[in-house]
């Protein structure tokens, strides 16, 4: 690889997008530069599902040019979507979700399906994580977070059901964002949980996601749990801007015990900075959301689960895993009162939630325990994600600095649920002033 195909692909959307309009061959060039990191990198990290067949950039467009890996839970029409599932190997859906054809007409390049866990649950494909081979990239979406960790594309499309975005996105160094619930139709895209499915991106900067939404954000006839979030533009030269500093609630749960020494160090030393640079931080504590969540949220999932995939486990027990199977068996245990009951805790945790952090600008607490896992077999614990998934409100992982193995570590912003554009904004006052960049790994 070459010093200068090195340097573009650490390069974001954005500073993408202002290279192309300068220069009408640099699009190709770093189409190919892609495809040579790729080549490179792709026998031993295993991010992607279907490899793509580029052909010549489209010109024009909002993000021509602009390569974009999908998770191959989302449908699309001109290459295998598996659901990471040997049910679908070689399934051809008869048309792109929602969000995919979208992105065609945006004139973006769709590079390739990544690697998910099945169907977005628990069981592992066969990707690593590219700072150390010998960890998990995260999960479900593994691909998609290690494709842009490692310099192959510049975004990728994941979806979240606990702390599918957020927690892969801490362990491979890159930017995670996790919008409103609802934000983004979700038509075309494999369900794990109707009440907890979103549809988000990973990415090198908080300007990339967010234009990523501004574009992407809509609604469909055919996603009735879709909201729309406030429309809003980013300006391709400068991004959202930074506004004054904000005022965050630092929330660390009880599981802060819990957080590997490293991670902690890393947050507490993200807050000295941030209220160094002029941010309010205030300890916060949410002790109706933090015994309650996870509770609340495995009934959801386990319940719509179950009623999702029962059919499918019983026709094919040899080619679902134990983790599915024990999703189902866990979603028949409850009834539908403990069903409807979860349902009224979600609303009235959101609102309680709402009301707690009024007169905060965001959230900061950790996007993970710590550094990735050793192996491949166990993806995370994605605790600190989950209440936040639950609420629907954005979220965004940032990367904070490293661990003892020379991991990734990260911190995550919070905002309120449909105030995306304000927490992105918040989000990239945090980024500038943690002044952190990982890079590309040396050695994948």
């Amino acid at each position: 690889m070459t010093s200068r195909n090195a340097i573009a692909l650490e390069s974001g959307v954005l500073d993408l997008l202002r290279h192309f309009a300068a220069d009408s061959n640099a699009a190709d060039s770093y189409a190919a530069a892609c495809m040579e990191r790729l080549d490179d990198v792709e026998p031993v990290l295993k991010a992607f599902e279907t490899r793509p067949v580029i052909g010549k950039a489209k010109s024009h467009g909002p993000m021509a040019g602009i390569p974009v890996a999908v998770k191959d839970i989302f449908a699309t029409s001109d290459m295998p979507t598996t659901n990471g599932s040997a049910v679908y190997k070689g399934h051809v859906p008869p048309a792109d979700a929602w969000v995919v054809e979208r992105l065609r007409n945006l004139a973006a390049t769709i590079f390739g399906k990544t690697v998910s866990t099945e169907f977005a649950w628990r069981h592992p494909g066969a990707t690593v994580n590219p700072w150390n081979r010998n960890h998990t990239p995260g999960g479900s979406s593994s691909g998609s977070a290690a494709a842009v960790g490692a310099g192959i594309v510049p975004l990728a499309l994941g979806s979240q059901t606990l702390g599918s975005i957020i927690r892969p996105a801490a362990f491979n160094g890159v930017v995670g964002f996790k919008p409103s619930f609802g934000a983004i139709p979700r038509t075309g895209v494999h369900h794990l949980s109707q009440s907890l499915d979103h549809v988000g991106f990973f990415a090198r900067r908080v300007d990339d996601v967010a234009y990523a939404l501004s574009l992407l954000a809509g609604t469909s006839d055919t996603d009735l749990h879709g909201r729309p979030v406030p429309p809003f533009e980013v300006d391709v030269n400068s991004g959202v801007p930074l506004g004054t500093p904000p005022r965050l609630a630092a929330v660390r749960f009880s599981l802060w015990s819990r957080v590997e020494p490293e991670q902690q160090a890393a947050f507490e030393a993200a807050i000295a900075k941030l209220k160094a640079a002029g941010a309010i931080v205030e300890d916060v504590d949410m002790p109706d959301l933090d015994p309650k969540a996870w509770e609340v949220t495995h009934t959801i999932l386990a319940s719509e689960g179950s009623a999702l995939f029962s059919d499918l486990v019983a026709r094919y027990p040899d080619k679902t895993s134990d983790h599915l199977k024990d999703l189902v068996s866990a979603g028949k245990a409850h009834n539908a009162h403990d069903y409807l009951l979860a349902k009224k805790s979600q609303a009235t945790l959101r609102d309680n939630a709402t009301s707690q952090l009024a007169g905060f600008d965001a959230v900061l607490t950790l996007s993970a325990f710590g550094e990735a896992p050793r192996g491949l077999v166990y993806t995370g614990d994605a605790a600190y994600c989950t209440p936040w998934t639950l609420l629907g409100t954005p979220a965004l992982s940032l990367p904070a600095g490293f661990g003892k193995n020379g991991l990734p570590l990260a911190v995550q912003v919070v905002g309120a649920y449909r105030e995306d554009y304000k927490t992105l904004c918040v989000a990239k006052w945090v980024e500038t002033h943690l002044q952190f960049n990982p890079g590309l790994p040396a050695t994948i």
